[in-house]
């Protein structure tokens, strides 16, 4: 009991704030009860149809809740509700919804993107009687599911143990889910550990850095820290600028910013590709809205301080991925540079600092996750093949630039969905690549950051280059002998054709999408 003359306090809980995540991580824990105890032939069907359906849902309260908190941001203790967070997770959750009909879909020989039992080691006797018996494991929804309440809490986190907690949610499931492919297994595995090891790297740096901003502060908030600070004498700023600079890294590594991209190209290639294709447009996603309001909140009170830094971070992150993207071979790893440089172009209008560079932020993150997806969803189709006789035997997928040689004659529908992908990431325009690029490269310009908009403009320019000789490889040259479009259930049909309409009308139309996410403010409780 309790006693009378105790004073007692009462802690309410923002269950309507919580809502989109708990509808997610509710999917998550369900999807788990499926693969454990529905009967073999149901738990695949039952994990699409569980994810999917938990998905939706999240996008279904997110617009109810965008249009509650557009008029009303609020901040709960250490979760902060405002159109930042909202509008992330709206994307995010549009963004995996997407993914999973590429994840889920099978071809029409029902060989899908992930090992039967990821756990075979490959070449094994284990891993021969799982395929004879065409085994297949289904825990990869679960997974993507626990992945995506991490990525949506991420953003949300005002507490230094919230926002390392998500970054673990967000995380560990990647690592796994880049172990699962169905050939190359090896490769994949390798894939997973580089990412595994070098992540663990990264999340100490930011677990230090946060370390420091609590011995600076005394609390585990961050706007507690920025209480502190705009009191500080001064004194003690040097803790402050050691910390920041420490979190900033871990969430660059994220991002795929140089110098902290070295996993980038070796994960994207070895990772089945559907779930390629979420890491890279779901992880930059939730990775730059936090870095938004880490930046906005705390680090751009340092702007003369970190302004060289982070200056030098945004040029080699876009040289980097343009020049080793101009040498690539292999289009997987073609595009994980690729993601490199787009991750530079995004730093641009982080650092800039003006009103409104948040939400052309994450307009330039939903075009490019758009058009990533698609993309990757593309790779999955293209298979090589031998002949014999009559027959045809379907191989793994098609990475060499050279066999996507003639894919426009081949598969004109599949081969003009690519183009417009390519184009949107070139920044053509009439796609919502060219809208994103000059929204913040417009922003950098206003933040007085004129001469890293010309570098900017020149490595796009150059990443062109690598674009269009897929093109002229697709439409221009013969087909390829050994290369074949597969068939798939549709799923990744409707994927493509879903990511190729939203890359037109964004590029058509963005008014709407940049009116509604011109709202996106960053709030400080």
């Amino acid at each position: 009991m309790i006693p009378m003359n105790v004073a007692t306090t009462t802690t309410s809980v923002p269950w309507a704030s919580l809502t989109p995540v708990l509808i997610v991580l509710g999917g998550a824990v369900l999807a788990v009860l499926v693969e454990s105890f529905a009967p073999a032939r149901l738990r695949r069907p039952l994990g699409i149809g569980v994810s999917l359906v938990v998905t939706a849902a999240a996008i279904v309260v997110l617009s109810w809740r965008w249009v509650v908190v557009a008029d009303t941001p609020q901040g709960f203790d250490e979760y902060i509700e405002d159109p930042l967070t909202v509008g992330a997770q709206l994307i995010l959750a549009v963004i995996t919804f997407l993914a999973l009909l590429v994840i889920a879909d099978r071809t029409q020989i029902r060989d899908g993107a992930f090992a039967g039992q990821p756990s075979d080691r490959p070449g094994s006797v284990d891993e021969e009687l799982t395929e004879k018996k065409r085994y297949q494991r289904s825990e990869m929804f679960a997974l993507v599911l626990f992945s995506l309440g991490g990525m949506m809490v991420f953003p949300a986190a005002d507490s230094m143990i919230m926002l390392f907690v998500a970054l673990e949610v967000m995380s560990l499931p990647l690592y796994i889910l880049c172990a699962t492919a169905r050939r190359r297994r090896q490769l994949s595995q390798e894939a997973a550990l580089k990412y595994f090891i070098l992540g663990a790297f990264a999340s100490a740096f930011f677990l230090m850095g946060m370390a420091l901003l609590y011995g600076y502060s005394g609390g585990l908030k961050f706007s507690g820290v920025y209480k502190v600070m705009t009191q500080s004498t001064g004194e003690m700023d040097w803790l402050l600028l050691a910390g920041i600079v420490m979190v900033l890294v871990g969430l660059l590594f994220k991002v795929g910013a140089a110098p902290f991209h070295a996993w980038t190209p070796d994960v994207y290639t070895g990772a089945p590709s559907p779930i390629t294709g979420f890491m890279a447009a779901a992880v930059k996603m939730a990775a730059f809205a936090a870095i938004l309001r880490f930046y906005q909140v705390l680090a751009g009170h340092f702007t003369w301080d970190l302004l060289i830094p982070m200056s030098i971070i945004a040029v080699l992150t876009m040289v980097v991925g343009t020049v080793a993207g101009l040498v690539q071979t292999d289009i997987k790893r073609m595009l994980a540079y690729s993601s490199i440089a787009h991750a530079g172009f995004i730093l641009l209008a982080v650092m800039s600092l003006v009103k409104g560079s948040a939400g052309h932020v994450l307009f330039y993150v939903l075009a490019y996750a758009l058009a990533t997806i698609g993309s990757f969803a593309a790779v999955t189709l293209v298979r090589s093949g031998t002949r014999s006789g009559d027959s045809l035997e379907v191989g793994g997928e098609a990475t060499a630039l050279d066999r996507w040689a003639g894919l426009g004659k081949r598969s004109p529908l599949l081969a003009g969905s690519v183009l417009v992908f390519l184009m949107s990431f070139a920044g053509i325009p009439l796609t919502s690549g060219f809208i994103g690029k000059f929204v913040v490269f417009s922003d950098a310009f206003a933040g007085q950051l004129g001469w890293l908009v010309a570098i900017g403009l020149l490595c796009s320019v150059a990443t062109a280059f690598y674009y269009f000789r897929v093109v002229r490889l697709m439409f221009f040259t013969e087909p390829s002998e050994n290369t074949v479009v597969i068939k798939s259930e549709g799923l990744t049909a409707i994927a493509i054709a879903v990511c190729a309409l939203g890359t037109i009308l964004l590029g058509i139309v963005p008014g709407p999408v940049l009116s509604m996410l011109s709202n996106v403010a960053i709030f400080l409780p």
